[in-house]
């Protein structure tokens, strides 16, 4: 039980994961417009698939890996340059072909589970502004001197998870709730998409201002 920290720790650390999990980001932008469009299991795939790319985050600031990305321009640069990019083509996906965001009326659904995950782990994965807050707001909750401070990073880490996973569902299954009503409802759709690529397009510009130091 090394690892684990102590129960002040903990509750502070539940709090702050609870804030940050309300607040909107590219990860619900995306969980949300993939469960419009495709359903509320899709939805879910893109959810765990960021979900992913938060362990990886962890593991990465745990043992020191993300520091070294963030300390080389050229690492931090393609990173952002390419987290950025995805961003904007999913924005562009959102708008061409008359709604790709649209919802089926045909009753089936094509999408793809893996594709889904996929595309939630990439938008995790490849923005840089989570590698500085994990670098920044794990560290908070242990001692640097801590002999199990690894350890306890990864605990952290992964706690975050699991404390904001209700948050996510709830999010995904709203959104679900909305794709009956869009259905009846084509232009509302359509200023959906809208939407929802204006917000990747200005999610995609903040990570290509993001700075590492």
């Amino acid at each position: 039980m090394d690892y684990i920290p102590g129960l002040p720790v903990l509750v502070a650390f539940s709090v702050a994961v609870l804030l940050l999990a309300i607040t909107p980001g590219p990860d619900m932008t995306l969980w949300m417009s993939r469960a419009i469009r495709d359903g509320r299991a899709i939805g879910m795939m893109a959810m765990l698939g960021t979900n992913l790319g938060i362990v990886i985050h962890t593991l990465l600031v745990a043992f020191g890996i993300s520091a070294l990305v963030v300390a080389s321009p050229v690492a931090f640069l393609v990173l952002k340059t390419g987290g950025a990019g995805y961003l904007l083509w999913l924005a562009i996906q959102a708008v061409r072909n008359h709604s790709v965001l649209a919802v089926k009326t045909t009753g089936k659904n094509d999408a793809s589970y893996f594709k889904a995950f996929l595309n939630g782990f990439w938008v995790n994965l490849l923005n840089p502004k989570v590698i500085i807050f994990f670098m920044t707001f794990l560290p908070q909750f242990v001692r640097v001197d801590d002999p199990h401070v690894t350890g306890k990073l990864v605990f952290l880490g992964l706690l975050s998870i699991v404390i904001a996973l209700p948050v996510a569902i709830v999010v995904v299954l709203g959104a679900n709730g909305l794709s009956d009503w869009l259905k009846r409802k084509p232009q509302v759709m359509r200023v959906v998409d809208y939407v929802f690529a204006a917000v990747f397009s200005v999610f995609a510009v903040r990570i290509l201002l993001t700075q590492s130091r």
